[in-house]
């Protein structure tokens, strides 16, 4: 009998159980990463400068507690598995903390401010590490097989631009309409109440659905220094994690600064970010179908470049909106480079996790996504120093200083420095090599019409270039 949350090679989690809980992590975090700029900066009056320093110091704890957090996950043995008790925990402490970062009193002035951003800030991020640490490393370890996993992946990035369309999109609404209004901070609050109960519940369902595979707990726990080390002399580890990082970061600054770049790039209240955010979201949905088909044709690292050099080509288009209605346009194309990306780019990470386990007999996902995840704390240390040069260059210091020409500052924010970024991630993917796929083990459920031919495990030394993809 197999134990509670395990399960034997013949079952197998639902693609849109697993999926579903995307749902729930990218809410909490993406209505934070969205509003952070608006609340603090421009409505409490947080001094840029104050925000970038924060954000510095917060992104080199969580790049140092990420690592840490997903080597606990891999040593984690239970009856429950590995993955669902962090999860378990991670979910009401992501969501308290949370509630309390939209509760900051807005007679908060100076240092008392500034700490109270600091640490919520951080806490978040946190406990924002620690779930999805654990919910990724699911990933290929539920789905052996590319074709299945580009499945549930696609699944997940759908159900993670819902989660967008409602914590980006329809925020700026509730925020500043229904629930408070341009200059207050009570409809953010609310609003954190209601999204902290949603993602409780759909995380909680989706940790308890989970049918981790007993065989990945293997009886010997990874150490964490040779662990490390091993992964961080994987040339993949670098050339894959940077890359990726490009478009990350470019990304992290479009959620921050969308709400500043319709205020005060085109002119308009915050509230139009709806249709902004709603019709880049929407075609990304629709883009999943079309990425997906792509992979299954042309291969992951194929479609992969593609989508990096049309993203690119957006934030291009983008600067050069004038209105609501060029800039909607402009977001059409960024949609489209976006949901690329969504489609391609944990396909590719999980492509080095699997020749790492190959390789060294041991299933550390989640320490190894943990170390790939920093590159994605880079985002705050980017978007706390491209804030900061608004102050530099444009005058742009907070919202009750927003210098002589705000709309150029933020054109500049959400669109040039994107732009610079993932011109450099599609030059350097067309340089980049992954693995080929690795079948699944001899115990794994197969097709009976689908014969896996065998393949040996990748060496101990430099990687075969017979064994990578190259373009085709």
């Amino acid at each position: 009998m197999s134990q509670p949350g395990t399960a034997s090679a013949q079952e197998r989690t639902p693609a849109w159980r697993y999926a579903i809980g995307m749902f729930g992590t990218s809410i909490p975090i993406n209505m934070i990463k969205g509003s952070m700029i608006l609340f603090y900066v421009d409505i409490l009056g947080l001094d840029v400068r104050a925000y970038g320093v924060v954000m510095v110091v917060y992104a080199v704890i969580d790049a140092l507690d990420n690592p840490l957090l997903g080597h606990l996950s891999d040593r984690t043995r239970t009856r429950f598995g590995r993955r669902r008790p962090w999860l378990l925990v991670g979910a009401p402490m992501l969501v308290a903390c949370m509630i309390a970062f939209f509760s900051a009193p807005a007679s908060l002035r100076g240092i008392g401010l500034v700490l109270w951003f600091a640490v919520f800030a951080i806490l978040c991020e946190a406990f924002d590490s620690m779930l999805n640490a654990n919910y990724g490393a699911l990933l290929p370890e539920l789905y052996p097989r590319e074709r299945d996993r580009a499945v549930a992946n696609g699944l997940r990035q759908g159900f993670q631009l819902v989660a967008l369309v409602i914590s980006l999109a329809v925020t700026p609404l509730l925020t500043t309409q229904v629930f408070g209004t341009e200059e207050s901070t009570q409809g953010f609050r609310t609003t954190a109440i209601i999204y902290g109960a949603i993602a409780l519940v759909v995380i909680v369902f989706m940790a308890l659905s989970a049918r981790e595979r007993p065989r990945y707990s293997t009886r010997e726990r990874p150490r964490l220094l040779p662990s490390v080390l091993s992964i961080v002399r994987n040339p993949m580890f670098w050339t894959v994690g940077l890359t990726g990082a490009c478009y990350g970061v470019a990304m992290a600054l479009v959620l921050s600064g969308i709400q500043l770049y319709v205020r005060y790039s085109l002119g308009l209240p915050v509230g139009n970010a709806l249709y902004l955010q709603g019709i880049v979201i929407l075609v990304s949905v629709a883009g999943l179908v079309v990425w997906t088909r792509v992979v299954a044709r042309r291969g992951a690292l194929w479609t992969w470049r593609l989508a990096f050099a049309v993203l690119a080509v957006s934030f291009a288009a983008l600067f050069f909106a004038t209105d609501l209605v060029t800039a909607i346009a402009a977001g059409v194309l960024v949609g489209a480079g976006w949901s690329g990306m969504l489609a391609t780019n944990d396909l590719i990470v999980a492509r080095v996790l699997d020749a790492d386990a190959a390789r060294n007999g041991e299933h550390r996902e989640g320490l190894f996504l943990s170390a790939f995840g920093f590159f994605g704390r880079l985002n705050g240390i980017v978007t706390g120093l491209a804030l900061t040069s608004l102050g530099v260059f444009f005058g742009y210091n907070s919202g009750d200083d927003p210098g002589a020409d705000p709309g150029l500052a933020f054109r500049v924010y959400l669109c040039v420095y994107p732009f610079a970024l993932t011109a450099i991630g599609a030059i350097a993917a067309r340089l980049v090599s992954v693995p080929i796929e690795t079948p699944p083990t001899a115990d794994e459920p197969g097709e009976p019409d689908e014969p896996v031919e065998p393949v040996e495990p990748p060496p101990a030394g430099p990687v075969d270039e017979s064994a990578v993809e190259r373009p085709r």
